[in-house]
């Protein structure tokens, strides 16, 4: 990636809880349970599961920067919906968490050298990646969610 898209990818990367939180402005708070037929998630578990994945995005940005090479964990997002109940977390901590977090890689991030950029880690899922590799899934992976979420909601309006 070059050195201006990557600038850009990190800004949006960076607003991403602002996003996050005037897209949930449109989906009344009541229909956040709700689950379509097409869709095991609702808007609830999206959630709690950005939180969940920002922590192990955290943890990923770190061992990039600070031990490339390094082999990381894959979870299995489903599994941990089911075991740690999201229906029963919070939301507004969730939130809470998936901003500091967020913010904490941003500031790091917007830091980094030029070197770092082609710095790797091993993941079990998707083979080596590179911090490019790591901004582009993580730049993509709360517009994609708000995406999820209207559809749960258009789905939810249409059912009524």
């Amino acid at each position: 990636m070059i050195p201006h898209e990557r600038v850009q990818m990190i800004e949006s990367y960076g607003s991403a809880h602002a996003r996050l939180i005037d897209a949930l402005k449109e989906f009344p708070r009541e229909m956040w349970p709700y689950r379509s037929p097409a869709d095991p998630w609702s808007i609830h578990d999206i959630v709690v599961h950005i939180a969940d994945s920002e922590t192990n995005s955290y943890i990923r940005c770190r061992t990039l920067v600070a031990e490339p090479g390094k082999r990381v964990m894959a979870y299995d997002e489903n599994a941990w919906a089911k075991a740690l109940r999201y229906g029963d977390q919070s939301t507004d901590d969730a939130l809470e968490l998936f901003k500091y977090l967020r913010r904490a890689s941003y500031n790091l991030i917007k830091t980094l050298p030029e070197s770092a950029w082609s710095n790797t880690i091993d993941h079990p899922e998707n083979g080596i990646m590179t911090m490019d590799d790591w901004l582009r899934v993580y730049e993509r992976h709360i517009p994609d969610h708000i995406e999820q979420m209207r559809a749960i909601h258009a789905a939810w309006r249409n059912r009524r």
